[in-house]
């Protein structure tokens, strides 16, 4: 079956004052339907522009897709003019932001916001696109949706304003749910209640998703497959069963290594400081020759100072990018 969604060799550049950089460099992959595949990695290493430049949100002439194809069915959205893209967004692809305050308008209701989704994609009446908003806010479980239809967003909690938008993405019943780290800035029990409406409604709406994350334990919850990515690149793509137990490039490997052990805070007789990666993510206007991981990997040898290597296949289902991959498995 074709993948609903198949990026092929995407590259975003951007432009900052007299720097021009790639801030997204030769992205390859793709997601099938009821699938869920999560974009790892550390704060700006391409995941959101990823996103946006899949919705073509991306803040032109700042940002500029320059290179590759975004294939969502029949429809190249990386050369789509304004007018499809605009029949795309919000009916067939549904996003959820990183910041619900910053998403969803102070001044308008939060009832209506989502409603007028339905009335633009859907041509609802007012009254038919009241009852699926209410519709909605139950099946993302906010309390008592008729009185919280028309709740302003300050009036609601932070878990609430979340799940208002996840209805305000899933209101049109997309193909494909991007979700933009969908759980950032919520207190724990919180974050656990969006994950369990997340994988519930993942099940009922069957739509392919692109979880946002940095969060591992998120991922190991949620996600079928993951994409490592590193300084704009993807490092490693495995499923997650296959990530979590034999990483193969040295960046995933000490990422799932500094994860917090409960046993190992219990023990205090044999407690370890936390395992960690040194030094820093190199700036994207300044990458080194060869592997951008190379200055901070414990693996790394001549040849990775020289070489950038190829995103190539490890096992079936399993490709990483490195001269000199993790034999042990976790």
């Amino acid at each position: 079956m074709a993948p609903l969604l198949s990026v092929q060799g995407l590259t975003v550049e951007l432009v900052t004052g007299e720097r021009t950089f790639e801030a997204v460099s030769d992205l390859t992959f793709d997601v099938s339907r009821n699938e869920v595949l999560a974009l790892v990695g550390e704060s700006g290493s391409g995941k959101s522009m990823t996103a946006l430049a899949i919705m073509r949100l991306l803040p032109e002439p700042v940002a500029e897709i320059i290179g590759g194809r975004i294939l969502f069915g029949d429809v190249d959205l990386a050369s789509a003019s304004e007018a499809r893209l605009m029949e795309i967004r919000g009916d067939r692809i549904g996003l959820i932001f990183q910041e619900p305050m910053t998403s969803l308008n102070p001044s308008i209701r939060v009832g209506p916001q989502v409603a007028e989704v339905l009335r633009l994609h859907k041509g609802l009446s007012v009254a038919t696109a009241r009852q699926r908003v209410e519709e909605l806010f139950e099946l993302v479980r906010i309390p008592d949706p008729k009185r919280r239809y028309d709740d302003y967003p300050h009036q609601m909690s932070g878990g609430m304003r979340q799940r208002v938008v996840i209805a305000l993405a899933l209101a049109c019943d997309p193909d494909l749910l991007i979700a933009d780290e969908p759980t950032t800035a919520l207190d724990v029990t919180t974050q656990a209640q969006i994950l369990e409406t997340f994988r519930d409604l993942q099940a009922s709406v069957g739509a392919a998703t692109i979880l946002i994350t940095h969060d591992l334990a998120v991922v190991a919850e949620t996600a079928d497959r993951v994409a490592v990515m590193y300084a704009g690149r993807i490092v490693e793509e495995a499923t997650t069963r296959q990530l979590f137990d034999s990483p193969r490039h040295p960046y995933t490997n000490g990422l799932l290594g500094s994860i917090p052990q409960i046993e190992d805070a219990l023990d205090t007789a044999t407690r370890q400081p936390l395992p960690e990666i040194p030094g820093m993510v190199p700036a994207l206007w300044a990458l080194p020759t060869g592997c951008a991981f190379a200055p901070r990997c414990p693996l790394a040898r001549e040849r990775c100072t020289r070489e950038r290597p190829p995103l190539a296949g490890m096992e079936p289902g399993h490709r990483a990018a490195c001269w000199y991959p993790v034999e042990v498995a976790r």
